[in-house]
């Protein structure tokens, strides 16, 4: 349930529409499914599939990393879903764990749409994501296609097996920097095969 008050406050009625429209158009079983919207006065329901076993992001926090077989049935997942996604000219610029959520068979489930695009031109400028995800092109005002996502997915594969993000440092500016460089490091226990899929 969402509040038009709450969206209006945070002028965000443009990106829920965008939203709406997107998602109601995707379906995939690694994407949440957004069955259907109805509103009154106040309020907007989205009726969305039932995503079991919560937000994936509070089940990393609660193990603190993934072992191999367990990231890469996620990032395979994702993988998947993404594919689809470009496919159908979807950009989602925001792919992290919080937006990720798990079914109840354990399948991951892209959720939130509220930054994705739908882009045929495949050309955009627009700055959107989360700090640690961003990719450089973004940070460097650039024009950026679906490649965006791949990106997140390199960041999101380096988080699952290490349990924070590559780039994170106390200082924004510092991460920013970090992220343009590359600037990557790998602690010991990453296997070779993840550290050469990451690099990609």
């Amino acid at each position: 349930v969402l509040f038009k008050s709450q969206l209006q406050k945070n002028g965000v009625e443009h990106q829920l529409r965008r939203e709406i429209e997107i998602q109601s158009h995707l379906k995939h079983p690694n994407i949440l499914q957004l069955y259907n919207y109805f509103y009154d006065d106040t309020r907007i329901f989205l009726i969305l599939e039932f995503a079991a076993r919560g937000e994936l992001f509070k089940e990393l926090q609660k193990c603190g990393k993934f072992d191999d077989k367990r990231a890469a049935t996620y990032i395979a997942q994702l993988c998947h879903a993404l594919l689809y996604c470009h496919e159908k000219k979807v950009i989602h610029r925001d792919i992290k764990p919080e937006n990720l959520l798990l079914g109840l068979n354990g399948e991951l489930k892209i959720a939130d749409f509220g930054w994705s695009v739908h882009a045929p031109s495949s050309r955009r400028a627009t700055m959107c994501g989360t700090l640690d995800y961003l990719p450089p092109e973004m940070i460097e005002n650039k024009t950026y296609n679906e490649k965006v996502d791949l990106w997140s997915l390199g960041i999101l594969c380096y988080e699952f097996l290490v349990g924070k993000p590559p780039f994170e440092m106390e200082n924004v500016n510092d991460t920013y920097r970090r992220i343009i460089k590359v600037d990557l490091h790998f602690p010991n226990h990453v296997s070779e095969g993840a550290k050469d899929l990451i690099r990609k």
